[in-house]
């Protein structure tokens, strides 16, 4: 590789550091990832990034119209070179869609969007290939030895980046889970509190009259003690204090 290419590279290594560390959401991450791709492989007219869910597959981010357009088609006739990278997670690589006869139905309306040439690179999280990052291009033989060198390269260290990000928003999430369970919590106890006055009961006592009355109203638990916290207040509960992730030894 030359040293201009090591550079530009190595450039592009750095934007998606810089991308990791200020990226708070997936999909922003996700869709500056496809965009330095695009850039970074050249001659590369657009990338797209297919993901998995659900048991199917769907576009998360598209540099252009054109990536956009190239995936949509693959997934309406489901077949063709990004599902084919995806479900078998190896590179798969089209160097003259004219002749290729792979994909007989997705070709033909590729042609006809002007794609030529394309390359799908998986992307593995943990041993599981979890998206391909699909690049395309309007003349054949446009991913030379050096060009699939480089997409393969950046794909590889997208793919790190992104299992570092997957992670974080899983952190996220079971941070916000844990912070809504202890909300919840706290306005059960509450509830548990007043209906003890009230009722000059135990707690367990008060647990099952709470119970008794969410399921013959049909809510959950934490409302009918959100209104019953209100009927005798006035007003809302105050929620729990917010759950706050331990910091870890440096």
């Amino acid at each position: 590789m030359s040293d201009a290419a090591e550079s530009h590279l190595a450039s592009a290594y750095g934007r998606l550091l810089t991308l990791l560390a200020d990226s708070l959401h997936v999909d922003l991450f996700l869709d500056q990832v496809v965009r330095v791709a695009a850039e970074v492989v050249t001659p590369a007219v657009a990338c797209g990034l297919t993901m998995r869910r659900d048991g199917g597959a769907f576009t998360v981010a598209s540099s252009g119209d054109l990536a956009a357009k190239g995936d949509e088609i693959q997934y309406g006739a489901d077949e063709g070179p990004c599902l084919e990278a995806l479900r078998r997670g190896r590179v798969v690589e089209v160097d003259d869609l004219r002749a290729d006869r792979r994909w007989r139905r997705y070709r033909e309306h590729a042609l006809r969007l002007g794609i030529v040439s394309s390359l799908s690179l998986p992307m593995t999280v943990d041993r599981e290939t979890v998206g391909a990052l699909n690049l395309y291009a309007t003349e054949p033989g446009a991913f030379t030895e050096k060009a699939r060198r480089n997409a393969v390269a950046f794909a590889d260290q997208g793919t790190a980046a992104l299992a570092i990000i997957l992670r974080q928003a899983d952190q996220a999430l079971l941070h916000q889970q844990l912070t809504d369970a202890m909300a919840s919590r706290s306005v059960i106890d509450q509830a548990l509190g007043v209906l003890m006055g009230q009722q000059r009961c135990t707690a367990t006592e008060a647990f099952a009259l709470l119970r008794a009355a969410s399921q013959r109203r049909n809510r959950k638990l934490r409302d009918v003690a959100v209104e019953i916290i209100t009927q005798v207040t006035g007003e809302s509960p105050h929620p729990a204090p917010r759950f706050v992730t331990p910091r870890q030894q440096s």
